[in-house]
C-alpha cells in the first residue's frame, strides 16, 4: 500500500512543478484532478470508519493537492466539491466498516494510484 501512497504523492509533486497559469482556464487534466479529489474524500471517510487510525491523512493529501495546484475560482470549487461528494456519498451509505467498504477502499486506492501515475507520466517534466 505504500507504493500507492507514493503514487498519490508523485502526482502532488508533479502538480507543484507545473508552471503557474496566468489565467485559471480549465487544464486538460482537471477531470482527473476532480476524480482524484472525489477518491480522496471517499478514502477520508471510509478509512476512518474502518479503524485505520490515519486521522486526517486523506484530507491532508487533498489539501496538499490544492496547495500544489493552487486552483482559484471554479477550479478550486470543483476540486473541493469532488472531495465532499466522495466523503458524503459514503457517509450516507456506510455507518460502520463492512466487507463492501473494505472492497471500496481497495478499489479507490487502486484507481487513485492509476490516476496519479497517469497524470505524472503525462504532465510531469
Amino acid at each position: 500500500m505504500s507504493k500507492r501512497v507514493l503514487a498519490v504523492l508523485l502526482v502532488i509533486a508533479a502538480c507543484a512543478t507545473a508552471p503557474v497559469r496566468a489565467q485559471q482556464a480549465a487544464a486538460p487534466f482537471d477531470g482527473d484532478l476532480q476524480r482524484l479529489s472525489e477518491i480522496l474524500g471517499a478514502l477520508h471517510y471510509l478509512r476512518g470508519i474502518c479503524g485505520s487510525n490515519e486521522g486526517a491523512k486523506w484530507r491532508n493529501q487533498m489539501q496538499s493537492l490544492i496547495d500544489a495546484e493552487t486552483p482559484t475560482g471554479d477550479r478550486r470549487t470543483r476540486m473541493i466539491a469532488g472531495f465532499n461528494r466522495g466523503y458524503n456519498g459514503f457517509q450516507q451509505t456506510y455507518r460502520t466498516c463492512t466487507p463492501a467498504a473494505m472492497v471500496a477502499i481497495r478499489r479507490y486506492i487502486d484507481e487513485g494510484s492509476k490516476i496519479s501515475r497517469d497524470l505524472t507520466a503525462r504532465y510531469a517534466n
